[in-house]
């Protein structure tokens, strides 16, 4: 007992200096810039404003639309290397904006990113031998010895920047087994049988083929082999950052269109101090809440989980320094969302444990069995929205990119924190003498719900309100209005550049400016962004006609003095392309097989897979039918809020799926269906309600306390929890019984038919 106490005393001592050191780093961090602390986090465009840069495309002809959003959506992922957040959209008919946020330096973003122009593979003779470029020994230069536009219409330049899809810097192992720098490219496949042709021509007369961009050569590799693969490989660069360079101008060459920079500024934050000081505040309101319920539910082990949930935190803000996530508002927000949610493993644990204890299990065997138990049900749940995180990472752009990283980080902390840091500290407060049952609870026993008995009423509700979402949005369609309140980040808008004779801070714009905007618009939804070192102010706002225009010059002229010839009025595109809601909705729909599949292996039935997807699938048209209802605005925050009601519903219903195969196990395969889901309900109902209210807890301090974009994302997601929780309740296991039902049909009937068959066998064969 000595040895326990000793041990428990070490076990804390090491896990307070753990904690202290986390909250220290997370809070002061390291030098005097205090890295890796919560003042050292990338924050968005939003935040903390960053470079906005202009480019205007070059050329006789004025680019097509399609070749502009081409150019746009490669432009977005060549910009995703600074920033997750960064954002591209078309300004006008021929001009390209791009954000990146957190950068101070214009000039060094221009010089990385480079000059958007064309770049060419030429090759080195024509078909009369005549060399197309040759080596200047004055300048150690490749120069051209004829005009491009001959060799293009010659057909000498053999592949364009389109042909390529992407290059890469990397490693590769030489035929000495050395590894040497190199720049793999891959092609398209009309570009892979242009390179085939090129190469084995090049090849055979032992030539090299120029790649040409921005008026000089990059690179002059001599060709070594036909190549029909389309994949090549580029050797001879000195350093690794040369060859990423290489890459990167291979990659941006290969846009349709040819651009020139136009202007370039740094931008302070959109929204300014108050909207993170609000977040925190809402962010520690809540987890006060939800420190108060589980200390007031769980006692001993609800303590333990709000150290540990502080913890998780701490941790959350290390790891989100060291990966360099940029944080945008909604960014925040799912964060702290997030730390609602984080308690879920620990309710689930914690019920178990107190049913353990119910069954006269001593406190020690309690914990053990209860974590045990709980396991595969903690296990399947994260697992799932893993899944989603992952395919969100790979396939999504942008902000849904992002989103994904902090999902994901969430999803493995909270698992860490609940599966080891909230054991480790209840095991040695055990071993300290913390061991009486009272100091744990023990659980009742659970009031039986006849859910199932009512499911035809539940799926008559969820019917009706998904149809009044859809009857929403039919009558907004009808009058005139879009189906959904679209922002800027989805339908593009007006972009409204003003230099004003004083130099405004970001508040009295919203106070005195903004106001004029919202009057003229009747649109809450006015995004405001100053420029450093200026007196110029860029307000983006729904479209705005020629007479609106009017108006706000009048109003602007008339209330700040603002000349006409000062103020500057463009339409942008959406900063979310239609590439960039392909790539979402691919990835969620992916990421939905997945975890069905994922459902059926661990299940071991189909129909769990599908009826925990089913019941996804309503909690996301029951959230769109509050955004279409209520008139919430669709902005970039819309695909955050699916994607998180997407993880919470899914994790919701796999704990009570789990309770169903554990049932199943004990009540044998012969038990009753019904009574056998509704008693798996009834044990899981505690975990359902409780973590609802973390979650909760958590939105609701966000709505109270945030700013309007915030409460926008806030709203829907509340609508969603209380979805998620009803359909994993009421439709998760009618789903599942429906889908047993149908199946048991089929088979009779094909069982039937069989048997009639058989018979008729065996009766042909007695005559």
């Amino acid at each position: 007992m000595k040895k326990q106490k000793r041990n428990a005393v070490i076990a804390l001592i090491v896990m307070i200096a753990i904690f202290l050191g986390a909250g220290y780093l997370s809070l002061f961090g390291v030098g005097e810039f205090q890295e890796g602390s919560i003042h050292d986090v990338k924050l968005g465009l939003d935040l903390a404003g960053g470079v906005s840069i202009t480019y205007q495309a070059v050329g006789d002809k004025t680019p097509s639309a399609e070749d502009m959003d081409d150019t746009v959506y490669k432009l977005q992922k060549r910009v995703e290397q600074y920033s997750t957040e960064a954002v591209v959209y078309k300004e006008g008919s021929d001009r390209i904006n791009i954000e990146i946020p957190g950068v101070t330096d214009a000039n060094s973003i221009l010089e990385e990113l480079g000059k958007p122009g064309s770049l060419y593979f030429i090759r080195q003779t024509d078909d009369d031998g005549n060399q197309n470029y040759q080596y200047d020994s004055s300048t150690g230069k490749y120069q051209l010895t004829r005009s491009l536009s001959e060799i293009i219409d010659s057909g000498d330049a053999v592949l364009s920047g389109t042909d390529v899809t992407d290059a890469q810097a990397g490693y590769q192992s030489d035929s000495m087994n050395n590894q040497e720098i190199v720049v793999e490219l891959t092609f398209t496949d009309e570009g892979k049988q242009k390179f085939a042709d090129a190469t084995t021509r090049a090849y055979k007369n032992g030539e090299s083929i120029g790649i040409y961009y921005d008026g000089e050569f990059i690179s002059v590799p001599k060709v070594q082999s036909a190549i029909t693969n389309g994949q090549a490989v580029i050797t001879g660069e000195r350093t690794i950052e040369d060859a990423k360079n290489l890459a990167s101008t291979i990659r941006i060459g290969g846009l349709s269109v040819e651009l020139e920079e136009l202007r370039s500024n740094v931008v302070g934050a959109q929204l300014g101090e108050e909207a993170i000081s609000t977040s925190l505040k809402a962010g520690i309101v809540g987890m006060i809440l939800i420190f108060v319920l589980m200390i007031a539910v769980y006692w001993l082990p609800g303590v333990c989980a709000s150290i540990a949930l502080l913890f998780y935190v701490f941790l959350e803000i290390l790891i989100i320094n060291a990966f360099e996530v940029t944080l945008t508002l909604p960014g925040i927000a799912g964060i702290l969302l997030s730390i609602g949610m984080a308690v879920d493993a620990n309710v689930i644990i914690f019920a178990r444990i107190r049913e353990e204890l119910k069954s006269g299990k001593t406190v020690d065997s309690a914990i053990r069995i209860g974590y045990n138990k709980a396991l595969s049900a903690i296990i399947d749940g994260n697992v799932t929205t893993l899944i989603a995180a992952l395919v969100l990472g790979l396939r999504g752009s942008g902000t849904v990119k992002g989103f994904a990283q902090t999902l994901a980080i969430g999803i493995l902390l909270s698992m860490f924190t609940s599966l080891f840091v909230t054991k480790w500290l209840m095991q040695a407060l055990f071993n300290l003498g913390l061991s009486d049952v009272k100091f744990y609870g023990v659980g009742k026993e659970p009031k039986k719900l006849n859910v199932l008995e009512h499911r035809k009423l539940f799926f008559t509700i969820s019917a009706c309100v998904i149809l009044c979402g859809f009857l929403a949005m039919g009558i907004n369609a009808g009058r005139g209005k879009r189906a959904l309140n679209y922002s800027l980040d989805f339908v593009g808008g007006t972009s409204t550049s003003i230099t004003f004779d004083k130099s405004y801070t970001l508040k009295e714009l919203d106070d005195e400016v903004v106001p004029v905007f919202e009057k003229i618009t009747g649109d809450a939804n006015v995004q405001v962004q100053t420029v450093t070192g200026s007196n110029q102010v860029i307000i983006k706002t729904r479209s705005l006609d020629v007479s609106e225009r009017e108006q706000l010059n009048q109003q602007l002229e008339s209330a700040f003095g603002v000349k006409e010839a000062d103020i500057q009025s463009e339409t942008i595109s959406s900063t979310i392309s239609k590439e960039m809601k392909a790539d979402a909705l691919s990835a969620v729909i992916i990421a939905m097989i997945l975890m069905l599949i994922y459902i059926w292996f661990r299940f071991s039935d189909w129909r769990f897979g599908a009826s925990s997807v089913l019941a996804l699938v309503h909690d996301v048209l029951v959230v769109l039918t509050c955004y279409a209802v209520m008139r919430v605005s669709v902005g970039s925050t819309f695909i955050a809020c699916m994607l998180t009601i997407v993880g919470y519903s899914i994790n919701a219903t796999i704990v009570i799926f789990d309770r169903v195969r554990e049932n199943v196990k004990l009540m044998g395969r012969n038990a009753e269906i019904i009574p056998l889901l509704d008693t798996s309900i009834s044990q899981t109902m505690s975990r359902s309600v409780f973590n609802s209210l973390t979650t909760f807890f958590m939105v609701f301090t966000l709505y109270i306390f945030g700013v309007s974009s915030i409460r926008e994302f806030a709203l829907p997601i509340g609508v969603g929890i209380i979805s998620g929780t009803y359909s994993s309740v009421c439709l998760a296991s009618a789903f599942y019984y429906e889908l047993r039902r149908i199946s048991a049909k089929k088979a009779a009937k094909s069982g039937g038919t069989k048997a009639a068959a058989a018979g008729r066998k065996r009766s042909k064969g007695k005559v």
